[in-house]
């Protein structure tokens, strides 16, 4: 059996940092987001699985997560959208992309 995780980029107001954000599931590659609006939906076994967020140097922090047989596991990103976070980000990259599990 299989589940299924889907990363939506979606966020409330304007993305101050932009281009393409590459998902990487457990360490792999596994899709990329290329705007606003996008949504990608990766197959993956049961059980427990770590998801980043990457625009270059710049990540999500990591989450982890569980997911069961025919389970559908909803994550949300967005690149900053307050000046403030968007200038930290450039001393601690892993502030640049929010990522939230729904």
């Amino acid at each position: 059996m299989s589940a299924t995780l889907r990363v939506t980029r979606e966020g409330v107001g304007i993305e101050l940092r932009r281009g393409r954000f590459d998902v990487v599931v457990d360490g792999a590659s596994a899709g990329a987001l290329e705007a606003r609006h996008d949504s990608v939906e990766i197959p993956i076994d049961p059980g427990n699985h770590a998801l980043l967020i990457k625009a270059g140097r710049y990540a999500s922090p990591t989450r982890t997560f569980e997911a069961e047989d025919d389970e559908l596991v909803n994550f949300r990103t967005h690149g900053a959208m307050i000046w403030p976070l968007y200038v930290a980000s450039i001393v601690k990259p892993d502030l640049a992309i929010a990522l939230k599990r729904e």
